[in-house]
């Protein structure tokens, strides 16, 4: 099993930046996919980016303008970073992750979910 622990969500002003960190702890040794997703209120839960294990990186055109992604498998922490925030980006964010048998081939596919960590942007 994985833990993931989201940090640095909070309030921040228009225009500012923002960077939220995701730990992965426990038996880590088959994630592959880390990523995070969002939900604003009333909306449906998106993806903002994901990272491989190899670095291969995915972020949808929506999201390229303001967001990037990174990850460290050393510390096995992935981090979003947010640049230039609008309100509309204010949403819970969730780091997810997954183990895949890319990994190794002992490793059995299986999602997991961060508790999420709000981020509100004001205008």
């Amino acid at each position: 099993q994985v833990q993931l622990t989201e940090s640095g969500g909070g309030f921040v002003e228009a225009g500012d930046s923002l960077r939220l960190s995701c730990a992965a702890s426990g038996d880590t040794s088959c994630l592959s996919t880390m990523g995070w997703y969002r939900q604003a209120p009333g909306k449906e839960r998106e993806l903002v980016a994901a990272i491989l294990y190899d670095g291969t990186k995915y972020v949808p055109d929506s999201m390229k303008a303001r967001f990037t992604i990174s990850r460290d498998n050393a510390t096995n922490t992935v981090y979003l970073q947010g640049n230039k925030m609008q309100p509309e980006d204010t949403a819970v964010y969730y780091c997810t992750a997954d183990d895949h048998p890319t990994r190794s081939t002992r490793c059995i596919r299986h999602d997991y979910w961060g508790q999420g960590t709000q981020v509100t942007v004001s205008s």
